[in-house]
């Protein structure tokens, strides 16, 4: 009999997390009978608590918002990347009690636009500065040599770009968010914004776009995305993320490596088609 090996998503919300589908996908396609992935509605104050439960068959755990930074306190360490943006997404759990964060969103992102033929932009525009702009400037850093410009919509959010820029050694310029629509001619576009904030914008989509990344899945295609793609434009969606990055997580968590990447993906797509 397979020993039990436990792994779980924590967040709030978090009934709307695809995680569960992928790493069960990603655990029946590599024969491990014995693990289970679960979620787990966590908000900050309950984190500490739920950290105090977890006993030796815990294998690991993805986090998502509003958690990322409430957990790095209550780790033994974290790798580089999740240091370059303050965020930790994935916690692995050794059996002697060790817990290390690490961050799979950037190389998720890297990982999503190589997949698409995108390995190197001369120049690039992210739409918003929220949590997950952070993530897109570091993924930038390493596939984007020239200028970066990010469109806000308050001078707060501006001073955080900034301040992310230099840490993360890269060119930014702060643009309006007024004058979005000017990011649509960039090499690659990241729209990092909630449902419904670049909707406005698909009217401004040029007759030729280059490559778009947004980061949504859920509602798919969004109106930016769908008149991208339909305009010829490469497109590079929020479930390419969410899998390669999950992927990432499993072969961290499981030890085993490759992750079932296709198989991944398609249990994604059909939950998705389901909702």
């Amino acid at each position: 009999m397979a020993a039990h090996r436990r792994a779980a998503v924590l967040g709030s919300p978090i009934a709307h997390s695809l995680s569960p589908v992928l790493h069960r996908a990603a655990y029946e396609e590599l024969g491990l009978t014995g693990w289970t992935y679960d979620r787990f509605e966590v908000d900050e104050a309950a984190l500490p608590g739920f950290f105090e439960t977890l006993g030796p068959e815990w294998a690991g755990l993805s986090l998502t918002m509003p958690l990322k930074r409430a957990v790095i306190p209550l780790l033994d360490g974290i790798s580089e990347t999740a240091a370059s943006v303050d965020a930790v997404n994935t916690v692995v759990l050794t059996q002697d009690g060790r817990r290390t964060g690490d961050n799979t969103d950037v190389p998720g992102m890297v990982a999503a636009l190589r997949e698409h033929g995108i390995d190197k932009v001369e120049a690039a525009a992210i739409l918003g500065a929220g949590a997950t702009a952070s993530s897109a400037l570091a993924a930038l850093s390493r596939v984007c040599p020239g200028e970066i410009a990010v469109y806000v919509r308050s001078e707060a959010r501006a001073a955080e770009m900034r301040q992310w820029a230099e840490r993360l050694e890269v060119s930014v310029r702060i643009a309006d968010w007024a004058d979005a629509e000017r990011a649509l001619h960039a090499p690659l576009v990241i729209s990092t914004t909630p449902a419904g904030a670049t909707d406005a914008l698909a009217r401004s989509v040029p007759e030729r776009p280059t490559a778009l990344f947004d980061v949504l899945y859920d509602p798919w295609p969004t109106v930016l995305a769908a008149r991208w793609s339909a305009y010829g434009g490469a497109v590079v969606s929020g479930l390419d993320l969410l899998v390669h990055q999950a992927v990432l997580q499993v072969e961290q968590m499981t030890g085993r490596a490759p992750a079932p990447l296709d198989a991944m993906r398609k249990a994604g797509e059909r939950a998705l088609a389901a909702r």
